[in-house]
């Protein structure tokens, strides 16, 4: 076994997050998802190898957060076909949360209205250990 642990090395940025996400999930539905609750929001894009659990898994590991998995655009080839989770393609949604390129997660707490975590993504486990904090408080 390995001693490597990925970690992001994204330091968060203080900053106003959105509290409400318009999009459109993978298979036309427009959608309107409001952040009630401490939420994760998993930025992922077609062909990413790190973004196919936060996809296709059932993310156990992140049960004590919202998840919301986000992509600026959809995949036009069907990878996404059959997908476990929910993708809201919402490209004006990355933009007012600055993420700026997936994979990329962001924690937003709705009732400040702020992001209080953020970094790269690498699976759930990882993210899980590095949001561990917030779910406690």
């Amino acid at each position: 076994m390995s001693d490597f642990y990925a970690r992001s090395f994204d330091p968060p940025r203080d900053r106003v997050a959105i509290t409400q996400l318009r999009g459109v999930l993978v298979g036309g539905e427009e959608r309107t998802v409001v952040l009630r609750h401490l939420t994760l929001i998993a930025a992922v894009k077609p062909h990413c190898d790190g973004c196919h659990q936060f996809v296709f898994g059932d993310l156990r590991e992140l049960d004590g957060v919202d998840v919301v998995v986000l992509s600026a655009s959809a995949s036009d080839d069907g990878e996404w076909d059959g997908a476990t989770q929910s993708i809201l393609v919402a490209p004006e949604a990355m933009k007012d949360l600055e993420i700026r390129a997936a994979p990329y997660y962001v924690l937003v707490n709705p009732r400040t209205a702020r992001v209080v975590a953020e970094g790269a993504l690498f699976s759930p486990a990882q993210v899980a250990s590095e949001i561990a904090s917030f779910l406690s408080t």
